[in-house]
């Protein structure tokens, strides 16, 4: 949002530097994004001077052209040839002199220089508004009134003064800063200064030559509607300090009633609407909600269909309006517009929003109506549009105000404690202190007692409706950085707390995967709803929705880290970065029957090569045992044992494990699906893990068992098994470490083939047997007899084939 600070200036008394408010400004919550210093017209009419024209006579070469002497405050006369047809001697003009440059209003600069034209010498140019940005016409030459002498600068003649365009990152909460007003009020708290509403007392109705009849069909979606019209208009360009207010928060100009609704929008953030009072058929204005399916053509020439939760602005026949967010093509404000119906309505934020969304319609209205407007401020701005377009347009009002409110919107009453304040702020305020602070933000102090007090808070501060966000509006206002650290700083704990925190668990996570060349993400939390239709692990119906959403694109909080890394990697290998290794620490969230849940993850994500091609590492790729290495290093740093493992199930997945603890899943590793790489634009296999964050952290590495090392040397043994390709090594593995429970050290597999020279149905295992007695030094006949035990039971368990 861009506030103009000359603009600010009108509502409350500043005498500090922009820097200086832009910071007050961030310390109260409306943070300042940025400060940018805009010339009142482009190029400050630098090099252009007031001229007085002496001599005007035809040019002998052409017949519309004339050749004049110009005094711009020199020894000598200026020659300028100017086509212009209103140019005569003794008129005052705007000259640019040689080597100047011109801004004009439409088109390219360019650079005025001394030039024959027609054969007769031009120093100069006399200059039309649009060619030097002061506005459209280029009828003639500018001619002026004014005292001036020849030769002062051009800017002297001009009540231009540059400004300051102060860019406010609004956000959704403060409704109530979306206005020049608006931000004069936190003003006005820090500094204790009035805000200065522009007065309406001399409002007066002038005739009853245009009454509109009004009628609220659906008060839930407009509990406010308010109305006036105005005969007698001449709609034209509009005046300068006018344009200039709209062009200094980056609006373009389009004709006097159009830029009087949108100056008082942004001046006291309450959205207006005029519509072309001949196109109100029947002199009807009915707001109500159309049948679903109804078509609508919008000002952009858009036909569409509208929901049964639309509302609109009627007349007698047809819809004029989508009320709160975009005007009709029929009954717009045009040129030959006389007479207008002028609208200042409080629509409610619920259906602004799910209209808005559906019909991807982000307007300058929807923005402030879907977050919550001020629902006492309708007949005010409507009173200081009308009294504007008298003085500017040429009206006349011509109706009494109409103003529906038929349940008044109540003031929020919120019980306030004075221990909570202390408690929460860290500091104890002097309780004059606290209810000067909130006076000034327009937020009652009643019935108050050395315990507390009722806060009384006007509707327009949708975002102050607990105690505790009473206690927030004290605290900016004071000013975070005006709470002192304390010497010391102490914890209270109502029960035994972990062995290890989450935060250090997070930290060792992170320093070993950083260590293994990882680099860590930080994706958005809102992502694509279709990522749930992808896939039958993800359900779109447990997706929550976003009420606000800023697009299509991020309207869901995600259920999966999958698919936003996802995203991290086809846009690095879009730019040729192939080999990644990634992880994330991020929630996911879903919605059920049961309410909504929100969940913390740890995601790992492995693609390309897992070594950088040398001549010690052929490329190869990452294979799927790496991510399980990687994996298996996390739950050892945990201190993780007793886990049980099965084939995932998860479409997520062309193929992987889950990990179990107590029957819990804790981690699922695998190769992403093709269909979803596909759908992502990824060409190369991706291995992803997901780990329950909430169910590692609560590990503690509490079991930690310190042994001497033996003095006795281990053996190494290898054994080749054929057995049915259903069979896995951790199938082997349970039967090894059950049959030989003393010496048996380890058991590892080191190859698996699969091919002619065995059954089409079977696998080969390549295994090796670490085997050490820490009492003394094994003899080859205590060897043989353990190797012979776990074949025999191979053989009688797994109907394995031993390979001699």
């Amino acid at each position: 949002m861009k506030i103009s600070f000359n603009w600010l200036k009108q509502y409350i008394d500043i005498n500090e530097p922009v820097d200086e408010v832009s910071e007050i400004l961030t310390d109260t919550g409306l943070e300042v994004e940025g400060v940018e210093k805009s010339e009142a017209v482009k190029g400050g009419l630098e090099g252009l001077v007031i001229g007085k024209v002496v001599e005007c006579e035809p040019h002998p070469n052409a017949d519309k052209l004339k050749i004049t002497k110009v005094d711009i405050g020199e020894s000598e006369l200026s020659p300028i040839v100017c086509g212009a047809p209103n140019v005569e001697a003794g008129q005052t003009v705007v000259v640019a002199t040689v080597g100047s440059t011109l801004y004009p209003t439409a088109g390219d600069s360019f650079k005025i220089k001394k030039a024959k034209i027609r054969g007769e010498v031009s120093q100069g140019m006399i200059c039309a508004e649009d060619e030097i940005g002061l506005g459209t016409s280029h009828d003639g030459i500018m001619v002026l009134k004014t005292d001036l002498e020849p030769g002062t600068p051009a800017i002297s003649h001009f009540d231009f003064e540059d400004d300051y365009t102060i860019e406010i990152g609004l956000t959704p909460n403060r409704a109530d800063g979306t206005s020049h007003i608006g931000v004069a009020r936190d003003l006005k708290a820090v500094w204790q200064r009035e805000v200065k509403w522009p007065s309406v007392e001399d409002f007066k109705i002038d005739n009853h030559d245009l009454p509109i009849d009004v009628s609220v069909e659906n008060n839930e979606a407009c509990p406010r509607y308010s109305g006036l019209t105005l005969t007698g208009l001449t709609i034209e360009e509009s005046p300068d300090w006018l344009k200039q207010r709209l062009l200094a928060i980056g609006l373009s100009p389009i004709n006097n009633v159009v830029d009087i609704t949108n100056f008082v929008l942004h001046e006291t953030g309450q959205p207006l609407h005029a519509f072309d009072a001949d196109q109100i058929t029947g002199n009807k204005v009915i707001v109500k909600t159309m049948p679903a399916g109804s078509k609508f053509t919008t000002l952009d020439e858009a036909e569409r269909t509208l929901t049964e939760h639309d509302l609109m602005i009627c007349n007698a026949e047809e819809g004029m309006c989508i009320g709160g967010v975009f005007g009709g093509i029929k009954s717009g404000v045009s040129e030959s517009t006389k007479s207008i119906f002028l609208e200042s309505a409080y629509f409610s934020p619920e259906y602004i929003r799910r209209t808005a969304q559906h019909h991807q319609l982000k307007t300058d209205a929807s923005f402030r109506f879907e977050r919550g407007t001020d629902p006492n401020i309708t007949v005010y701005a409507l009173k200081r549009a009308a009294l504007l377009m008298k003085e500017i347009v040429g009206g006349k009002i011509s109706s009494e105000v109409v103003d529906i409110y038929p349940n008044k919107i109540e003031d929020f009453r919120i019980p306030v404690k004075y221990r909570n304040i202390d408690r929460l702020l860290g500091k104890t305020l002097e309780r004059i202190e606290i209810k000067t602070i909130l006076e000034n933000l327009d937020i009652k102090v009643v019935d108050e007692t050395e315990k507390g007090f009722l806060a009384i808070v006007p509707p327009y501060r949708v975002d102050v409706q607990r105690e505790a966000d009473v206690i927030e509006e004290i605290l900016r206002i004071y000013g975070f950085q005006n709470i002192e650290l304390p010497d010391f700083v102490g914890s209270e704990f109502l029960a035994e707390h972990e062995n290890q925190s989450a935060d250090h668990s997070r930290r060792q996570i992170t320093e070993y995967l950083v260590g293994n060349g990882f680099y860590e993400l930080m994706t958005n939390s809102l992502t694509k709803p279709e990522y749930a239709d992808w896939t039958s692990s993800l359900k779109s119906e447990e997706n929550v929705e976003i009420l606000n959403k800023l697009s299509e694109d991020l309207g869901v909080m995600r259920q999966s880290l999958l698919f936003t890394g996802l995203e991290v990697i086809a846009y690095n290998i879009n730019r040729r970065q192939k080999d990644l290794k990634l992880f994330e620490f991020g929630k996911t969230y879903k919605h059920s029957q049961n309410g909504y849940s929100e969940n913390v993850r740890l995601s790992v994500l492995l693609t390309g090569d897992f070594e950088p091609e040398s001549w010690m590492n052929q490329a190869g790729g990452t294979r799927y045992h790496q991510l399980a290495g990687i994996a298996g290093g996390i739950l050892d740093k945990m201190g993780v044992k007793n886990l049980q493992s099965k084939h995932s199930d998860s479409d997520l997945m062309d193929y992987g494990l889950v990990y179990e603890l107590n029957s819990k899943p804790l981690v699922e590793l695998g190769c992403v699906s093709p269909s979803i790489l596909k759908k992502m634009g990824i060409k190369q296999e991706v291995f992803y893990a997901d780990f329950d964050c909430d169910l590692l952290f609560r590990q503690t590495i509490d079991n930690i068992v310190i042994e001497r090392p033996s003095r006795f040397p281990e053996v190494r043994r290898d054994l080749s098994l054929v057995v049915d390709k259903g069979v896995e090594f951790k199938d082997i593995r349970q039967v090894a470490l059950k049959t030989e429970r003393k010496i048996l050290k380890n058991i590892d597999v080191f190859d698996v083939y699969e091919g002619d020279r065995i059954g089409e149905n079977q696998k080969a295992y390549a295994l090796k047997f670490i085997l050490e007695d820490k009492e003394k030094t094994l003899t080859d006949k205590v060897i043989d007899k353990t190797m012979k035990r776990l074949m025999s039971a191979f053989e009688n368990e797994l109907e394995a084939l031993i390979r001699q």
